[in-house]
């Protein structure tokens, strides 16, 4: 089959390689239909995370079951499926509490499991899934597909702008600040809303990102930066900061942004990918500001977001701007590389 390989710093390749079979009896093989790429894969595609041997990559993909083994019980050949960025068997006493991305069994697509065996990434033709009932989560039917990019949101970047939104405590009514336009960010904004926030302050410097922010609820557009930015805030809620911030970016800068615009009691969810933060310890206990997040457990959100998908209630696809043929997935890289594209989706 045809994949996806980084071999080194911006140099994306599509590959043959091995197609994926069933392994074990918990496995399940599904034909991709729709991939993408995903900011966090910018950081070994920029160089800032280390690239040592060409890899596997991507994520984020549905697809249809091809094939499940003897001891699936929860899929049937056919099912149309998403796949959360992480397989977790949903059972261990982490998945239990809802934290699959810290599953006891689980792992990453895109390199080896625990037993040495290879899983696929995500941009690619095929992907074994190992642990596929506790993984994979059907629509049954094969869904319309002007559906397929809200429902391929749902791998990642909407259950991490959720668990954003979640982490930080999004109430209904609140003043809520998201930094960052990515699709994560922009996601964020549109889980705040479905949460009922009252007033959402998006902070963005780009016309067709403030756009998507806008038709997901935004109500107000912040769109410099740093002290600028927390000064900002602090004007629109006549100088008392933000109920809730997610933070979806990951840099110091960002994160000080986040804590800055918070008020006193508020708490920063933080799902950007850390690189380089320091936490302003004293600040934060000051003013009695918390931080919550991590690594959003997508899988606990996704039959509540499928449904709401499903039902017309949110449409989260629209973060998708650029569609290319897995042929050509290295303009996908470059494109959002540069910043001309927020998100960009892969048909095998």
């Amino acid at each position: 089959m045809k994949a996806t390989i980084l071999n080194a710093p911006r140099d994306i390749r599509v590959e043959d390689v091995p197609d994926p079979t069933i392994v074990k009896p918990t496995d399940a093989v599904v034909r991709v239909t729709a991939a993408c790429v995903c900011g966090s894969d910018l950081w070994p595609y920029r160089g800032i995370n280390d690239v040592t041997e060409p890899t596997r990559i991507g994520h984020e993909f549905v697809g249809i079951v091809e094939e499940v083994g003897a001891e699936v019980r929860g899929l049937r050949q056919g099912d149309f499926v998403v796949a959360p960025f992480m397989y977790s068997d949903n059972t261990c006493p982490h998945c239990r509490v809802g934290i699959q991305s810290r599953c006891s069994s689980g792992g990453f697509w895109g390199s080896t499991d625990r037993d040495g065996a290879m899983v696929d990434g995500g941009q690619g033709e095929y992907v074994r899934v190992p642990l596929a009932d506790g993984t994979l989560v059907s629509t049954r039917e094969v869904p319309d597909d002007s559906l397929v990019p809200s429902l391929l949101s749902l791998s990642d970047v909407m259950g991490t702008g959720w668990h954003a939104a979640v982490a930080s405590g999004v109430q209904e009514g609140d003043t809520v600040v998201v930094v960052g336009d990515g699709a994560v960010g922009l996601s964020g904004v549109l889980a705040a809303a479905r949460m009922g926030a009252e007033r959402i302050i998006a902070m963005s410097r780009h016309e067709a990102r403030q756009r998507i922010a806008r038709e997901f609820g935004a109500t107000d557009i912040v769109e410099v930066r740093g002290d600028d930015a927390v000064n900002a805030v602090k004007e629109l809620t006549d100088g008392v900061g933000a109920d809730a911030v997610l933070e979806c970016v990951g840099t110091n800068e960002s994160m000080s942004t986040a804590i800055a615009a918070a008020r006193p009691g508020a708490t920063v969810g933080y799902v950007g990918v850390p690189h380089g933060i320091e936490y302003p310890v004293r600040d934060l206990f000051v003013r009695n500001v918390g931080i919550a997040g991590g690594i959003a457990p997508a899988r606990q959100y996704l039959p509540q977001l499928r449904d709401d998908v499903l039902s017309g209630a949110i449409n989260p696809g629209l973060v998708f701007d650029l569609e290319v043929p897995l042929a050509e997935v290295a303009e996908g890289y470059a494109a959002m590389d540069e910043r001309r594209a927020v998100k960009s989706l892969v048909r095998p």
